[in-house]
This record gives C-alpha cells, structure tokens and sequence, in this order.
C-alpha cells in the first residue's frame, strides 16, 4: 500500500473511531464473502463493519485518543464501529458469531473504556434502548392512569351526593327554602325562656327558706 493510501486509510479509521461510541474488534479469518455481507446487513445502518490492517488501525486508535490493548491486534482485524445502540450491536455480533464459528469477538470499547470479549458478551444480554424505552413509557402510562383514577374517584361521589340532593330537592322544594328554619328557631324560643326563668325564682325560695328559719 502507498504512503498516500496508508494516510487515507488511517485518517479514514481515526474519523470512526472519533464518531463511534464504541467499538468491536473481531477476527475473521474464515468468513466466505457472502458472510461478511450478511454479517453487515444484520449489523444494520448504525455500525459500520470495516477490514483493516493492524498496523493502521493503532496509529488511528491514537490519533483519535483511544488506547487499545495490543492483544487485540492479532491477526486479521475487522471493527465493528458503533454509532447506534452498542446493545443491539453486541448482540448481533454474538449472535452472529453463534452460528458462524470463524467469527471471533476479541474485545473492543465503549464511551472510552476497553471493554473484554466477556464483557461485550454480557453487554449483548442486556435490554436495548428500545425495551428499556417501552418499559419507562408502559410504567409512566401506568402512573398516570393510577392518577387519574385518584381524580376521578372524589369527583365521581361528588357527583352522586349532588344528583342525591338534586332529586330531593325536586321531590321537596323545602329542603332550599329558607322559610322552615324561623319557623323552627320561633318555636325553640318558649323553652328557652323557661329556661331562663328558672334561676330567678331560686332567690325567692332561698328567702323563704331563711324566713322560716328566723322564725323558729
């Protein structure tokens, strides 16, 4: 490769690396050309699964400030830059790698840290963005409906107590009068007044009480 090629391809892998999240490296030496592009194809349009020689990809590693164990750089190299879901990536590389054995995962990174052929592993069980989303918005649906079940309880019997009244009131126009009430305030008023007169008469036997005894 020329000098020129060589500089195009490591500028051309630096750029990935600084506009993935994360990325896979793989071996696969064993892969027909027909696998290599179904790999691609369920990879999907966020990860672009690119060959490179190991010798270009540590240069463009460290000019775009990534450290990459040398352990990866053994054998035919191909990466699988991320720019979407690192989950949905991992799983496809896993999965992919299941059925076709010369697929190897050798490790890779993500948001900066190197992450392990295990660790990419368990980052392929994990949920992906799209689960977790509909998880968080099944659980705010839930929320909310508990809430306006909340609300609407207390309107609901609002509602019944004044259709009670309103049949009531329909049924005795008295009830939103407010002739009755006098009535019934003039009527309590004799016995308050008797009442009253009680603790006036009791000076009165008092005296007769002391007479009597002023007499004896």
């Amino acid at each position: 490769m020329a000098n020129a090629e060589k500089i195009a391809a490591v500028a051309a892998l630096a750029d990935n690396f600084r506009e993935s999240s994360g990325a896979v490296l793989t071996e696969y030496r064993g892969l027909t050309v027909k696998q290599l592009q179904e790999l691609r194809r369920s990879l999907g349009e966020d990860v672009n699964y690119a060959v490179a020689k190991n010798t270009l990809t540590k240069i463009a590693a460290k000019d775009a400030g990534v450290e990459l164990d040398n352990e990866l750089l053994v054998g035919p190299t191909a990466i699988a830059f991320i720019k979407g879901d690192p989950v949905l990536a991992a799983k496809s590389l896993r999965d992919f790698a299941k059925t076709n054995a010369p697929l190897i995962i050798k490790g890779g990174f993500l948001d900066g840290k190197i992450l392990s052929a295990e660790e990419i592993n368990k980052l392929a069980d994990l949920e992906s963005r799209e689960v977790l989303l509909a998880k968080l918005a099944g659980g705010m649906k839930a929320s909310l409906s508990n809430a306006a079940s909340l609300f609407a309880a207390p309107l609901s019997q609002a509602a019944r107590v004044l259709g009670a009244l309103q049949a009531k009131a329909e049924s005795d126009p008295s009830v939103l009068a407010a002739g009755p009430e006098p009535v019934a305030a003039a009527e309590e008023a004799p016995a308050a007044d008797e009442a009253t007169e009680t603790p006036a008469e009791a000076p009165a036997e008092a005296d007769s009480a002391d007479a009597e005894t002023t007499e004896g």
